[in-house]
């Protein structure tokens, strides 16, 4: 029979751009509250700032000593640094993050100059090589010599990568800076810098509003800012008003469901500063973005005209925002080009809409949609103008709304280790059987969890912590972890979403979900085992196959002993099945007594009943400290006991190290799965059948 070959689908010009973008922003985002914070302190404390402090400002002598003050330091050396880790971090964690630093501190002495390109070239230049560097050697230190090789390795490689900065990048980037710079003033200086709206405007529709505003705007807009005392540069994106004057004209001249969603949208826009808001408006009309590059020009001619700016970036572009961060001898300028933006896109876009046809009512729902295949991600923001959001997430349970197909699903407990385990081994299975082997299903604890999944399962217990990291994904509670509904109905969901008939036209399948984690398969990060509750931070980026059949880890079959498996066990309650399981990890010297107790606390936070007569107790995330080696414990209780209302019959202990629990995790799930093999298990006479049943299984 002949196999059909499909081909790969490739990734558009737009999505590599934005994924790009989404890097840039990516390293000056978190750190936009620094840039605030030296912004206000810029503004209230220099020398033409509202209060003049010397100290502070930098300015002036202090028993004949120059004032070093707080705004030159944190501009030189505090904000590239944090940029440079931020960057660092994103590639290779923390140990990434602070080789990053170390050599971005080459280029800010090297430089002389605020180094922002300079860090978000060092930073992840930074973090990939120590990754690269590390990975020669990974696996062959000897046991105890660990942390000898990590720290002396990321010190003498910081040192060498600092130097590298300080001769090397540091002249290039200073050339580079100094360029940019007077490509800016060239334009100012001609009265060209409106232009740039005729390429700002279409680009923010298309998601590239970060990569430009922060990623390249930012730090020329700082450099500015440092030199004349604000820059013009922090409007060219955040002005609100292009985007409130289309929103207005929806208010006054639109029909259906998007004139009656314009006033909340123009509020959210206006106030909140989310310009996201008003991009379905443009998408329903694509001649608005004339309204939109019109006011754009307008807003930057008129803050060149006045010579107006802020200090320091306004994020979000709230008009709050705009406010507080304005140079103290531009508040006329800047309110000017607010007003004057939104009147110019406001005229423009009531005449676009007034002299074409075109009914807005069936349209918004396909322009929100058309905007998060462009965005990659569902978005919560723009689900308030449908009431997609609220919907949406009744059913699945969750906060987010998938804008594409399910490729990446996390099962999150608290420990990442058993109970997790087993629920992505169920689910996982249900998927493979319905055709989408590709499908990625892991499991971690929450602590690990990251906004990078499109669907994540947890305890219904557990679903309100796991939200927050997790905005951004189709939330499902369980309390059956064997064989609960909601599994046939995310195999559904997987099967809609991955087929033609749920796979909006155009979406890219690894357009991927925030922070990197595509349609095409999972990051390092995402992809985190079972064992990460038991690893520590760094080993939870390792990725983990669980999946039944996978080849057991080095030392795995001792993991479930014959002497760790009881066919009638003693105890009568939940507690004492627990202490029963717990013991026979103690025995075998897997956990000390500390585990014990662990597995108390965890039971006490959620319960580990999984269904089908299986509980699976085992310690909490802090627990890991107390496990000496990976091992399972398994008890039978003919007669059952009650575990919190449900009938239990088998109990199985689990302490797990790295990934060599895991294939006899997805051994039992596959076995309790079964009816026919759950009344195998109930009528087994030895121990020998019980551990040949779980080894079947997995042959």
């Amino acid at each position: 029979m002949a196999t059909e070959t499909v081909a790969k689908p490739r990734t558009s010009a737009r999505v590599h751009v934005q994924k790009f973008g989404t890097f840039l922003s990516g390293m000056i985002m978190p750190n936009i509250g620094a840039f605030i914070a030296w912004g206000l302190i810029t503004a209230l404390f220099i020398e033409k700032g509202w209060f003049p402090v010397p100290q502070l400002g930098g300015f002036g002598e202090t028993d004949g000593v120059a004032n070093t003050g707080l705004v030159g330091p944190m501009i030189n050396y505090l904000l590239p640094l944090l940029i440079a880790y931020t960057g660092g971090r994103m590639v290779y964690d923390v140990r990434g993050g602070v080789v990053g630093a170390i050599g971005t501190m080459g280029v800010i002495v090297g430089a002389g100059i605020p180094m922002f390109i300079g860090a978000m070239i060092m930073g992840p230049l930074g973090g990939w090589t120590m990754k690269k560097i590390d990975s020669i050697w990974d696996g062959k230190i000897r046991p105890g010599f660990e942390m000898l090789v990590n720290n002396f390795s990321a010190g003498i490689w910081g040192a060498l990568l600092a130097m590298l900065g300080f001769y090397g990048i540091a002249p290039l980037v200073s050339a580079f800076s100094t360029g940019a710079g007077n490509v800016v003033q060239f334009l100012v200086d001609n009265g060209l810098l409106p232009l740039t709206s005729i390429f700002i405007e279409p680009a923010k529709v298309l998601f590239l509003n970060n990569a430009i505003n922060h990623g390249v705007l930012t730090p020329l807009g700082v450099q500015q800012s440092l030199e004349q005392g604000k820059s013009i540069l922090f409007l060219l994106e955040a002005n609100p008003g292009p985007g409130f004057g289309i929103l207005l004209a929806y208010m006054f001249f639109g029909r259906g469901a998007a004139k009656a969603s314009a006033p909340g949208a123009a509020i959210i826009h206006f106030l909140g500063g989310i310009h996201e808001i008003y991009f379905p408006y443009v998408l329903m009309r694509p001649l608005l973005i004339l309204a939109a590059i019109a006011g754009g020009m307008t807003g930057i001619a008129t803050l060149a005209i006045t010579n107006s700016g802020l200090v320091a970036p306004a994020a979000p572009g709230s008009i709050f925002a705009v406010l507080a961060q304005t140079s103290r001898d531009s508040y006329l300028g800047v309110i000017l080009a607010v007003l004057l933006a939104t009147a110019a896109s406001f005229v423009v876009a009531s005449i676009i809409m007034k002299t074409t046809k075109h009914s807005d009512e069936g349209d918004l729902n396909d322009a929100t949609s058309k905007m998060e295949q462009m965005k990659g991600k569902k978005s919560s923001v723009s689900s308030t103008l449908t009431g997609a959001g609220a919907g949406a997430a009744a059913a699945g349970g969750g906060v987010g709304v998938l804008a594409g197909p399910v490729r990446n699903i996390v099962f999150a407990c608290d420990a990442g280790m058993g109970s997790s385990a087993m629920g992505a081994s169920v689910l996982r299975n249900k998927i493979k059987a319905a055709g989408f082997p590709d499908v990625k299903v892991t499991n971690a604890s929450i602590a690990n969890l990251r906004d990078e999944y499109d669907v994540v399962i947890t305890h219904q217990d557990l679903t309100e912590r796991a939200k927050p990291a997790t905005a951004s994904a189709a939330h499902y509670s369980v309390d059956n972890f064997m064989s609960s509904p909601r599994y046939d109905e995310i195999v559904e969901l997987v099967r809609e979403s991955n087929t033609d008939g749920g796979t909006m036209p155009g979406t890219e399948p690894d357009a991927g979900t925030p922070g990197g984690a595509t349609a095409a398969g999972t990051t390092a990060a995402a992809a985190a085992g079972a064992g990460a509750a038991t690893r520590g931070a760094h080993a939870a980026d390792a990725p983990v196959d669980a999946s039944p059949g996978a080849e057991p880890a080095s030392g795995t079959p001792e993991i479930l002993a014959r002497e760790s498996v009881v066919l009638d066990g003693s105890a009568t309650t939940r507690d004492a099945a627990i202490d029963e399981a717990g013991r026979l990890l103690l025995a075998r010297g897997a956990v000390d007594e500390g585990y014990i107790a662990a597995m108390h606390e965890r039971e006490e936070s959620v319960s580990t009943y999984m269904g089908s007569f299986l509980a699976i107790p085992h310690g909490t995330n802090a627990a890991k400290d107390h496990i000496r080696k990976s091992a399972v414990s398994v008890i039978r209780y003919p007669e059952g006991i009650d575990w919190n209302g449900k009938q239990v019959k088998f109990v199985v202990g689990v302490a797990g190290v790295n990934n060599e629990h895991l294939h006899i995790l997805s051994s039992i799930a596959k076995v309790f799965t079964s009816k026919e093999q759950v009344a195998r298990l109930e009528a087994a006479t030895s121990v020998d059948e019980v551990l040949d049943l779980f080894g079947k299984v997995n042959a």
